[in-house]
Order: structure tokens, then sequence, then C-alpha cells
């Protein structure tokens, strides 16, 4: 394999020109301080950024690409960095355009429920914005205190309400992007349906591959007139997962249903003390219903018969505001729970059909057993999208090109029961090998003609969503450091 000689940036007049543009304190290019942005939520791979700029308006995001496309150098857009698929993960000799200054909500417009922020605000201050009016943002990850509208729009992210609701391309209406060549445009609108090409539909969970957005006009709804959250508990993984597709089957589309594990049940008691997950019970399962009074009592029974039915042992119950958020808590934080009680952990995010729920997290159990390594499961039962977490302790040689080992065989069994590599975490620079095991070469050559137009000289977040080499063991030997690989047309 042939290795192209490598060119010296030099970073003087670069720098000298960013700073013109965003002022001393809006440049980062202290060693010790570009150790912020090193990774993202991915922490198990680092690279720092050659320097970092903060931007505050589109029309400084579009000078620093310009400056960046002048140069040839690459840029990644950052936003609060807790992706977790090193989407946002810089590569050598790179400037981060990090945007979380950009955290405006610029136009609340209730009589059309929409509302217009900058890329850098904090997903849950949306809702806050608009509840004391009776609106919420309905896309909410378990990050949302703390994620970026932004990065949900590079991710396509989810939630636990996404099984009803939908993703986030389903709550954007328009965006303005700065082209990878610093040009400004505006896609979709103000409305649900625009005339010509879906443009915001390809960007949103392009992962910066195609620009940047620096405006985003997202759609808001009306909170429903009555929510109910239930928690049923299981002695068995099967049996929850058939209540899952029981339920779906019935007719009922719960706001957001919600499976954990006895792992993952005893790692949120032993941090958060929810005290309401039996720590005795396999598998929980929690939903909720939400919609107009009378619906929500109807379906409520309906839910609980079925879960009884496949052998729930209790049912707990709540409507009042405070007790559902403490029956959420636990899931919210389950992520963060695994950090307590293994050094390490490596999270996936898988998707199968709702009916290969059983099987396939039988599966999961025999690769715990054959690899010896504890996985924990906390999913998005309703749509399937599973996130299992392995536990492990990175400071032992070689465990955690094991436990990648692990992780690319959910992905396969995901793929091989019908599924797919990613339901809200993105592709990255994690998942990028895995590509080929769920799309055709034809596949892949379509979507980087697509690429090419928006991003023609590959300086859009290199080295991310596509295979660069062909495979990851190519992509091993290719370099040490398997996520730096840029790549170019």
């Amino acid at each position: 394999m042939q290795t192209q000689e490598k060119t010296q940036i030099n970073w003087k007049p670069i720098i000298k020109k960013f700073i013109a543009v965003l002022g001393e304190k809006g440049v980062v290019q202290r060693k010790e301080e570009l150790l912020t942005y090193e990774c993202d939520g991915l922490t198990s791979y680092r690279q720092r950024p050659a320097v970092a700029v903060l931007p505050r308006t589109t029309e400084q995001v579009a000078e620093i690409v310009k400056i960046c496309n002048q140069y040839s150098v690459p840029f990644i857009a950052r936003g609060s960095g807790t992706g977790l698929s090193g989407g946002a993960l810089p590569v050598e000799d790179s400037v981060l355009i990090v945007t979380s200054l950009m955290r405006q909500i610029l136009k609340i417009d209730l009589e059309n429920q929409g509302v217009v922020v900058q890329p850098g605000i904090i997903n849950s201050w949306v809702t806050q914005a608009v509840s004391g009016a009776g609106f919420y943002f309905a896309p909410d990850p378990s990050s949302q205190i703390i994620c970026s509208i932004g990065g949900n729009i590079a991710e396509n992210s989810g939630g636990v309400h996404c099984l009803k609701y939908g993703v986030t391309t389903n709550h954007v209406l328009g965006l303005k992007i700065v082209l990878p060549d610093g040009s400004i445009v505006d896609v979709g609108g103000q409305i649900t349906e625009m005339p010509g090409y879906d443009l915001t539909g390809v960007f949103v969970g392009s992962e910066g591959t195609l620009g940047i957005a620096t405006e985003i006009t997202l759609k808001i709804l009306k909170t429903a007139e009555s929510i109910c959250v239930l928690l049923a508990d299981f002695t068995s993984v099967e049996a929850a997962a058939a209540s899952v597709s029981d339920i779906i089957s019935a007719g009922i589309i719960p706001g957001g249903m919600e499976m954990m594990d006895n792992i993952s049940i005893n790692a949120v008691e032993d941090v958060v003390a929810t005290n309401c997950y039996p720590r005795d019970a396999t598998a929980i399962l929690l939903v909720e219903i939400d919609g107009l009074e009378v619906e929500v009592a109807e379906n409520k029974k309906r839910v609980a018969d079925i879960c009884l039915q496949n052998g729930a042992r209790n049912i707990t119950s709540a409507s009042d505001p405070e007790t559902r958020l403490k029956l959420w808590k636990g899931r919210k934080a389950a992520f963060a729970a695994a950090g307590h009680i293994s050094p390490d952990y490596y999270v996936q995010d898988g998707v199968i059909p709702r009916t290969q729920l059983p099987y396939v997290l039988n599966e999961i159990e025999a690769l715990s057993q054959k690899y010896g390594y504890r996985i924990a499961n906390v999913f998005h039962a309703g749509d399937g999208n599973l996130h299992p977490l392995i536990l492990f302790d990175n400071s032992i040689p070689g465990e955690l090109e094991k436990v990648e080992e692990v992780g690319g065989e959910i992905l396969k069994l995901c793929v091989k029961v019908g599924g797919s590599i990613s339901g809200e975490h993105g592709i990255g620079a994690d998942k990028k090998c895995y590509m080929p095991d769920m799309f055709s070469d034809t596949d892949l050559e379509t979507m980087q003609w697509i690429r090419q137009v928006f991003n023609p000289q590959g300086l859009a977040n290199p080295g991310k969503m596509f295979p660069t080499p062909r495979t990851c063991g190519e992509a091993a030997k290719a370099s040490p450091q398997k996520f730096a690989d840029v790549e170019r047309f």
C-alpha cells in the first residue's frame, strides 16, 4: 500500500486570519488547552486538533471555512462533544470548529409551532423555552441535558420518545448551512412540505461531511393532555421482549418503550437510587402512554394486561409529573451509571426488528460468555434500537481491541436479522468499517457522489462514515491510529 508524503502546514498565517475573524479569545492553540477537544464521547481514541476556533455567528463560521478551504486544511464541526461514534474526533493537522458559543434561540413562533435556534443550544433548553406555553421538543437523547442541537442534526439523534414521534429529522423544518467552500445556503423552510429535492433530509444525519448547520428551524409539539408511565418487571428477558412485540401488535404506539436488564438495573440503583427498580428483576420495561385522557386510561389497562399475560410480576404506574420523572430518571442515567461498575465500557448502537429481540438478546449473552465480558443491555425496545454496553478495563493491554471485536460481532448480528449498524449514534469513525456489511459497493459509491457534490475537496470531517481503506483489517495495518485516515477526492 503506497503512502503519500505528508505536506507540512504553515499554521502561522492561518491562525493569524482566524484571529482577525474571531479575536484572540476565539482561537484556541495552546496544546494544554486543546486537550479538551482531542476526543468526543467515544473516549477510547484521541487526536488533538492543530487549532480550535469558537465562532458565534453564521458569518464567522463561513469566514473560517473559507480560510480552511483556501489552505486545504481539513475541518471538523463539534458541538458539546457527547457523540458516541467518534463523529467529532479530530484528524491530524485539522481545525476544530466548535459551535458551543452559538447557543441563542433566535425565534419562537408558537402559532406555527416552530423554533429557530443556533447549533450550540442544548437539547433540553428548547423544551424549557416553550414548556410554559404547553409545548415541547420531542427528540430526547439520554444526554439531552448536555448534548447540542447541532450534534443531534449531524447524527440524526433519537431518544426515548422516538418510537412514536420519530428521530431528529422528523422535527427539522429548515436549515441555514455553511458549505465546505464557505458559501451560505438555506434549505427547507418554515413549513413541513417544500417543493424540490429534500436537501434538509439529505443533510440531517450527514455527520458534518456536507457542511455545518448554523441556524436550525425545529418543529415543536403540544404537550399531551394526559401522560402515564408504567414499569413492569420480569423474570426473563424473553418475556419482556415478547411484551414489546405484543403491545405494538395490539395497535398501541407508546410515546416511549424502554428495556433494561439486571446489570443496568442494579447499576442505576447503586448510583441514582430511584428505589423504583426491583433489583432482583431480570428485566424491566418502561412504557409511556400519552394522548387524550380517555385514550391513556384505556391503553394503560391494555398494556398492563399484556405484560401480565407475558409473566410480569408487578406493574407500577404513575401519572403525576414528579413520579413519572422518577421512573425515567434511572433510564436516563443508565450510561453514566455503567461507569460506576466498570473502569470502562464500550457502547454500540444497532437496530433490529422488534420480533428478533429475544433471539438477538440471547445471542448477545452468548457473545458475553464466549469473550468473557459482561454486557449490560439498556435500549429503546419499542423500535429495536439496542445499546449494549460491553464492560471492560482499558488499562489491560489488548482489551480494547477484543471489545471492539465483540461490538463488531453485535453489529453484524443486527444486519444478519434485517437491522442496521446505527439507530441514532451515527457511523462516525467507529463503525465506518462495517458499512460494507450493510451496503453494496454501488450503494457506497452513490453516497460518495453526494458527498463529493457538497464537499469536493474532502475537507469537511474527512475519514468519517465511509471505510478508508475498504476494510477494518486494511485500516488497522495502514495506521496504528485507525481513525486518523483522511480521505480526499
